[in-house]
């Protein structure tokens, strides 16, 4: 896709993955809209930014009018980054963070896509990223929440793209394993570190997926650190 004056909707772009997509994206002459409950801080005339909390299909469809009437174009690009993780193990799981687990990781990225899909048909292009996570392919201990809902997106993911690729619609998942985000913050096992990707790194893969030819269609990309541990 040629990316100059398309459209890109990001949710969660107030840090992480989500602002350093932001930046590069703005840097190769895209327009770029945030969906999100934090606005970045970041001033060009090129972004737009729509609170928006993804959980509810209501405040979707708000933005995603609001959208089209600002720019006064069609979306081109959505990527499904914001994201939630809790760490419990699952007797003691509190019910409250495990449903805003699935309202945001799962039902925002449906009800974004939900909006965005008809005019892509339309105009028989488009590309959609969901950000998963390895967890979508694994188990890992006092996560289950969190590694059922990034299932759940593979699951989705899977059936999107079989659903839309004749459409002229690209749908890419990418699994990243540790990226250094705030995504830590709140896992006291764990403290995000240099030997850990950078969300610039998952910027950089988002950028040659959506740069790719019309007929190369990129459906899952797995990405790590190398070393994860550092030198030994």
């Amino acid at each position: 896709m040629d990316l100059k004056n398309k459209v890109a909707v990001i949710t969660g772009v107030s840090k992480g993955i989500g602002l350093a997509t932001l930046k590069l994206l703005l840097s190769k002459g895209m327009i770029v809209v945030g969906w999100g409950r934090t606005k970045p801080n970041i001033e060009d005339k090129n972004f737009h930014f729509f609170r928006t909390d993804i959980r509810y299909f209501t405040a979707v469809e708000k933005s995603y009018h609001k959208t089209v009437e600002l720019i006064r174009s069609d979306i081109h690009v959505l990527i499904n980054n914001a994201g939630v993780g809790f760490v419990s193990r699952i007797e003691l799981a509190d019910v409250e963070e495990w449903k805003e687990m699935f309202d945001t990781n799962v039902h925002g990225l449906f009800y974004c896509s939900k909006a965005v899909v008809p005019k892509m048909k339309e105009m028989e292009m488009g590309h959609i990223i969901n950000i998963a996570s390895i967890a979508a392919t694994t188990g890992i201990p006092q996560m289950a929440g969190y590694c059922a809902t990034k299932h759940a997106v593979r699951g989705i993911s899977q059936s999107m793209y079989k659903e839309l690729r004749e459409f002229g619609i690209k749908v890419t998942t990418i699994y990243p394993g540790s990226t250094k985000t705030n995504f830590f913050d709140n896992i006291a096992e764990i403290d995000a570190n240099d030997n850990m990707m950078m969300p610039e790194d998952i910027a950089s893969t988002i950028l040659h997926v959506l740069q790719t030819p019309d007929n190369y269609h990129h459906i899952d990309i797995e990405v790590r650190p190398l070393r994860p541990k550092g030198k030994s």
